[in-house]
């Protein structure tokens, strides 16, 4: 928090933080084929370890907490970039797709899907790719 800041905006942050740390995190997470271990920031796919980005890792790892969920370009924007993130949510779509030539890819399936007007979707069970995904 830089200064001068807003009265709100300190109790907007500290509730943000309230609301994160209040549950407790499993040590790994597994979704399908997908495993992520927020302690080593390692993951894999079908037990093939998968390189991410700090944002790339960040995004995966709110999807893996709510697997089955559409969220929102907002919501992800909120949780995973910054309460106080003032950039194009353009952003979301981008790194979804560095996500899906990582995750989905290599492995023939995909597990990110794009839920029209809502956000994306993390499946619990990654459904085969289709051949025209370029």
């Amino acid at each position: 928090l830089t200064k001068p800041f807003s009265f709100a905006e300190l109790l907007a942050r500290l509730r943000a933080l309230v609301r994160r740390g209040a549950t407790e995190r499993p040590p790994f997470l597994s979704v399908g084929d997908l495993t992520l271990d927020p302690a080593t920031r390692r993951v894999s796919r079908a037990d093939t370890p998968v390189e991410l980005t700090a944002k790339e890792f960040a995004l995966l790892e709110y999807f893996m907490r709510h697997p089955g969920e559409v969220l929102s370009r907002t919501r992800l924007i909120e949780h995973v970039w910054d309460f106080a993130y003032e950039g194009d949510s353009n952003v979301v779509d981008v790194y979804v797709r560095y996500l899906r030539e990582k995750v989905d890819r290599p492995f023939g399936s995909s597990s990110i899907e794009t839920v029209r007007g809502a956000g994306y979707r993390l499946r619990e069970e990654p459904a085969s790719a289709p051949a025209d995904q370029g």
